[in-house]
């Protein structure tokens, strides 16, 4: 499943919404992320007609399967990385932006032997 990492970031954007709130809205997540109301609005006729979202006559977001699955993978791959940095020193500020942009480079195995030392550490 390869997606850019923009898409990405939307698409974690909405899911961690979605847990604050309990319902997400395009406003919300240019809010979220910084960006003009127009390129989101863009990004998400995007996403429903790739079958990420569901949009509801109301404007509400609903991460689809396809969606979530890939909001979830780079939530933890965020979270885990995030915590593997605090672990050695960084500020939890610091350690949560760095972790944004280590989350779509960093392969698959590394990201698993990561989180296998960070479990039988006791960190996670």
């Amino acid at each position: 499943m390869q997606i850019k990492e923009s898409a990405e970031n939307y698409l974690e954007a909405i899911l961690v919404i979605g847990k604050e709130k309990g319902f997400v809205r395009s406003v919300d997540v240019a809010n979220h992320l910084n960006f003009t109301k127009p390129s989101v609005s863009v990004a998400m006729k995007t996403f429903r007609e790739e079958g990420y979202i569901l949009m509801d006559p109301g404007g509400g977001i609903t991460l689809t399967e396809k969606g979530r699955a890939i909001a979830e993978r780079i939530y933890e791959r965020h979270q885990v990385i995030a915590k593997a940095l605090i672990a050695l020193g960084v500020s939890e500020k610091q350690a949560y932006d760095d972790s944004c942009k280590i989350e779509h480079d960093l392969c698959d195995d590394s990201f698993d032997k990561i989180k296998a030392y960070l479990k039988k550490t006791g960190v996670i």
